[in-house]
């Protein structure tokens, strides 16, 4: 008599499968050539600490961050050597990105207690000096970019966003406690806020219906597109007419547009292009900020020694700390729009400081230099991490992979 076979049992593995969809479960069988797993969706060796497979994600898509490894159809896959390298700095350039949350927390913190003490000690009127329009301008840009990155499934940009969003309010909320903000805005921004929050949270872990996000899409593009070019206008008054009519054109122009996408009257191509506008508009509008803050230097360069150097230099630490993923993924209004940051807001700032004298050299230019060989050091490893000879390719997929 034959001898039974043996049972087989099975036990937890030291290393478990992240899938690609459609999630199929990888058969017993030495995998086949590489050259065969960069045509197909395929699955890769990660550490058990960091990624499992459960009964859940073979009936369910959920949320998982988008790189080039995960590309979907309208994306640029891009036939990269996946090994060590490549997932290593997948890894840390997210961590970066994470990271950010450190200088960006601080600097909207000290503004924060400052309001709370004036408040407790019944300085209301110190508050008034604080506009909350500014505020709630770059309310609505993070919200804007929040909705973004949440669409993407970028987890850390989504977390800086989302605290610039709760931090941001948090100095709303001070200010209509003294009165220096009109109820009625403040109850509406408010409905706006929890409105985002919650919608951006189900939509990021994909619980929410298209016929829900689109509206809000529709919502945050309309409202982008209407206040950019009124902060556009407005930063160089008086040298020109005090007006909304920057704002209620672009508006009206800007609802037209919306609804002829959702009506269908526009081509894929422009329907598409519409759809990235609230991104691009938030972007924008941050891009806006160091320019006008340079504008009032240039007219007023009295209040230059009103500038806190650690405030820039932490501007321009969270800004440069977003490139290397924004890089990573070749998401050009993401690179676009932290690197204009960094060099702009944060060294430029820095820069007419120093011309001003109101900044050591030393502290200039060692600020100078440590923001070149970071982005020295950006280039170099992303072009490592692609398997490229030169930096130069990284930069053209960037450019003109889109």
């Amino acid at each position: 008599m034959a001898a039974a076979p043996p049972t087989l049992r099975l036990r937890p593995s030291l290393f478990s499968f992240r899938l690609s969809p459609p999630y199929v479960c990888p058969p017993l069988i030495p995998p086949p050539p590489s050259s065969q797993l960069v045509r197909a969706q395929t699955f890769a060796l990660v550490p058990l600490r960091s990624c499992r497979i459960t009964l859940n994600q073979f009936f369910s898509d959920p949320p998982h961050r988008r790189s080039p490894l995960s590309a979907s159809s309208s994306d640029t896959v891009h036939p990269v050597d996946k090994g060590s390298k490549f997932h290593e700095w997948d890894s840390i350039s997210a961590k970066f990105a994470g990271a950010a949350n450190v200088p960006f927390l601080l600097l909207q913190l000290p503004q924060i207690v400052l309001n709370a003490r004036n408040l407790l000690s019944g300085n209301n009127a110190a508050l008034f000096a604080v506009p909350w329009l500014g505020m709630l301008t770059g309310l609505l840009g993070n919200l804007s970019l929040l909705s973004y990155f949440a669409k993407k499934k970028e987890t850390e940009a989504v977390v800086v966003q989302t605290l610039g969003v709760v931090s941001t309010y948090a100095v709303i909320a001070q200010l209509a406690m003294a009165e220096a903000m009109p109820l009625p805005q403040f109850l509406a921004t408010s409905i706006v806020v929890a409105s985002g929050l919650i919608l951006n949270c189900l939509n990021y872990f994909g619980w929410l219906h298209e016929a829900i996000w689109s509206p809000w899409e529709d919502f945050i593009t309309i409202g982008g597109l209407a206040v950019l070019p009124q902060v556009m206008w407005s930063t160089f008054v008086p040298l020109v007419p005090n007006s909304i009519l920057p704002g209620a054109v672009s508006f009206t122009l800007a609802t037209a547009i919306v609804a002829m996408a959702r009506s269908g009257k526009l081509s894929e191509k422009g329907t598409k292009f519409v759809s990235s506008m609230s991104g691009w508009t938030a972007t924008l509008l941050f891009m806006w900020m160091p320019i006008a803050q340079m504008w009032t230097n240039y007219l007023n360069p009295d209040n230059i020694r009103g500038l806190s150097a650690f405030t820039m230099l932490l501007a321009m630490m969270g800004n440069g700390l977003m490139i290397p993923r924004a890089l990573f993924i070749r998401d050009f209004m993401w690179f676009t729009g932290s690197a204009w940051a960094s060099f702009l807001q944060g060294w430029g700032n820095l820069f007419c400081m120093y011309c001003f004298n109101t900044i050591s050299r030393e502290f200039f230019f060692g600020t100078t230099i440590g923001l070149l060989l970071w982005i020295g050091m950006v280039l170099w490893r992303d072009a490592v991490a692609y398997g490229y000879s030169s930096p130069l390719k990284s930069i053209k997929e960037l450019i003109f992979a889109h």
